[in-house]
């Protein structure tokens, strides 16, 4: 009877291993960077982002919710960036030395610094494309995970702990009335609230290897981020079910055991 029992469950046991084994693991090398972004300029906005490097390569995984919802009557085009190569702080209010009540990019640079990687949906992610709204994340919540080749001195501004993600606009209507009639410091066509930071967070090491999202390299999904097991939390679950498993089949050999002695 020792040996039926063992033999039924082992195999489980076995699962509960392979589970483990199926856990990702970070290679050496690589590098997890992790930001809780908070909101600027009374943005009421909230979210969270990682950067995972290997390399030359990384992948961004970000969520962020209450943002600005429309502009213009369409989707609200949220640029973002990494910006490096300053303080790697939020700016304080006192950054506001125009009095005007708005934190405004090139205020927010002596903290945050210039932009070192554009987060772009598609295409470039250099300085370059940092105001084109066309490749911005868009309306008020959305998932944005990505993938591409990460350059040196975003890289070194990482390591440092000097990079800080910006998200940028502002509802108008929430500003100050004059500051609702002041154009952008970046793009003098825009009004200030367009490329105006809302939400800024500054990259730190972290131990996490993941966070929810989708398949690296898709951009932006223009809806409220949703939680899904991937990564550990599947090899636990899997883990855990390999456990409960073990424990039912111990159980049913306790029951047979059970009924015969019963009968002898």
């Amino acid at each position: 009877m020792k040996k039926k029992s063992a033999f039924l469950i082992a195999p489980v046991l076995a699962l509960g291993a392979l589970a483990l084994a199926g856990s990702p693991a970070m290679a050496a090398g690589d590098t997890s960077y992790q930001a809780n972004l908070q909101p600027l300029n009374g943005s009421t906005a909230s979210g969270s982002v990682m950067v995972s490097v290997s390399g030359d390569q990384a992948t961004v995984t970000e969520n962020v919710s209450g943002l600005a919802e429309t502009f213009g009557g369409k989707p609200y085009p949220h640029v973002q960036h990494i910006h490096i190569g300053a303080k790697g702080t939020c700016p304080a209010p006192s950054a506001d030395t125009s009095g005007d009540g708005v934190i405004s990019t090139t205020e927010g640079a002596p903290a945050y610094g210039g932009i070192g990687t554009t987060l772009s949906t598609s295409g470039d992610t250099s300085p370059a494309a940092g105001t084109d709204l066309a490749v911005a994340g868009m309306g008020s919540s959305f998932t944005y995970q990505r993938t591409f080749t990460l350059n040196a001195d975003t890289a070194a501004s990482l390591k440092a702990g000097t990079a800080v993600v910006v998200v940028h606009g502002l509802d108008p209507a929430t500003l100050p009335a004059a500051a609702q009639k002041e154009p952008s410091d970046l793009v003098p066509s825009l009004p200030l609230a367009a490329t105006s930071p809302a939400l800024c967070g500054t990259l730190v090491a972290s131990q996490m290897t993941s966070m929810p999202g989708g398949a690296p390299g898709t951009g932006v999904v223009n809806a409220a981020a949703t939680t899904s097991s991937t990564g550990a939390d599947v090899g636990m679950i899997a883990t855990g079910g390999g456990l409960l498993l073990a424990g039912a089949s111990a159980f049913a050999v306790r029951r047979r055991m059970g009924a015969k002695a019963n009968k002898a």
